[in-house]
């Protein structure tokens, strides 16, 4: 079941759940050492899918005035190679194309999945460029509403 929730509306375990699993991927598996926890999961929309108490997908929505970002899509290890990743932006698709259909989309991604974001209408606007020697690229994608002050400007 996918569930969308304000951090305020976050249970203890749930945190942690999404902290461990951001923690996981980022720090331990990927070895980036940054701070991964931040103001920003005060600010968002948290979209998670719960399979038998373990959090197999997740990803935040961040909301600003001209722009919407969407950061830390994770695939649960156990869960990879079943469509989670695409079944996750579907469902953070939907949900901005939503509440927020009028802002257009921006996200920092690893390079190697370029084509897999692109696939959702993502188009490369940076150099490659790297954290924590890992290459990334910034990729955007127009708003979706036809009411949207971005589109045809």
């Amino acid at each position: 079941m996918w569930h969308y929730k304000f951090f305020e509306e976050l249970k203890s375990l749930e945190i942690y759940k999404i902290y461990k699993l951001r923690v996981d991927t980022f720090i331990v598996e990927q070895q980036c050492y940054y701070e991964e926890i931040d103001e920003k999961d005060l600010n968002c929309v948290h979209i998670y899918k719960e399979v038998e108490g373990v959090i197999a997908a997740y990803a935040r929505i961040i909301p600003e005035a001209d722009t919407v970002h969407i950061g830390r899509v994770i695939v649960h290890p156990d869960f990879r190679g079943m469509g989670l990743a695409k079944e996750l932006m579907d469902q953070a698709l939907q949900y901005i194309d939503t509440h927020h259909h009028y802002l257009n989309l921006h996200l920092q991604g690893q390079a190697h999945l370029e084509r897999f974001y692109g696939s959702f209408g993502f188009n490369t606007v940076s150099d490659v460029y790297f954290v924590d020697l890992i290459p990334h690229v910034d990729m955007e994608r127009p708003a979706f509403g036809s009411n949207s002050p971005l589109k045809g400007a």
